[in-house]
């Protein structure tokens, strides 16, 4: 049986900007939190096949939340470079990028079930070894739980983009996360961001340039990595002409 889950991230490599549903958002009246949070709550439902990923392998590959530094290495059972993921959506992106980059960790955040869920069952489906999944704020482990200079990289792929003016205070991509970000990165460890939004776009660009500790690896916005597939929804949007930004930054040494 199906049961409700109160959360939905901010986005999802299922949908992405131009297609997130809206359905269930936080009124236009409620004010603005004083802290920005990487999720909003919404309803959903877990499927059958994401329930019993949820039951099969929740626990080798969900780490509990703490407020402590995490032993990275206890946790994967090696030492290798670690990107953090703020967001998987349903994880499609997230399984193919593991899969690709073997060599590389991946700590990924995302509180939505039925998301978790879906990604637990391709992780049991193509036997993936390289991924753990944190079910709880990511900026609150990015605080908490990550050590300065201990990441590789960082993976935030089409966040929710807020459209209204008055909403734009919402965005996760604001300067004091990406200063966070920045300090948690390696000296040469890479920042990338996507969008399918122009106007977000256009702030993602505008905030991480003037993060001092960022520099970018392009003009402006960057060819797309080849790591990052292209969902079927944008690639839905790429024929009918939506535009795809890609922003990558490096942290300076």
């Amino acid at each position: 049986m199906s049961t409700p889950s109160p959360f939905l991230h901010l986005r999802s490599d299922t949908f992405p900007d131009s297609e997130a549903p809206l359905a269930g958002g936080a009124p236009a009246d409620v004010p603005h939190p004083k802290a920005i949070k990487s999720y909003v709550r919404r309803a959903g439902r877990t499927t059958t096949g994401q329930a019993k990923a949820l039951a099969e392998w929740g626990q080798r590959f969900i780490v509990p939340y703490a407020p402590a530094p995490l032993d990275v290495e206890a946790v994967f059972g090696r030492k290798a470079p670690l990107v953090l993921e703020i967001g998987f959506g349903m994880g499609e992106a997230t399984a193919h990028i593991a899969r690709l980059r073997p060599e590389d960790d991946f700590l990924c955040c995302e509180v939505h079930e039925p998301g978790v869920g879906a990604l637990l069952k391709r992780i049991g489906e193509q036997g993936l070894t390289n991924i753990r999944i944190v079910q709880h704020d990511a900026v609150e482990v990015l605080e908490h739980m990550l050590a300065p200079a201990s990441l590789a990289g960082v993976h935030i792929f089409f966040p929710d983009p807020w459209h209204k003016k008055r909403h734009h205070k919402r965005r996760l991509i604001q300067p004091p996360l990406v200063a966070k970000l920045a300090q948690r990165l390696a000296p040469g460890g890479y920042l990338h961001c996507a969008t399918d939004w122009q106007p977000y776009a256009e702030q993602m660009l505008d905030v991480l340039s003037a993060e001092p500790l960022l520099q970018n690896t392009a003009p402006d916005y960057a060819p797309k990595p080849a790591y990052r597939p292209l969902t079927k929804f944008e690639n839905r949007g790429l024929r009918l002409g939506h535009g795809v930004w890609d922003l990558v930054f490096v942290r300076r040494h």
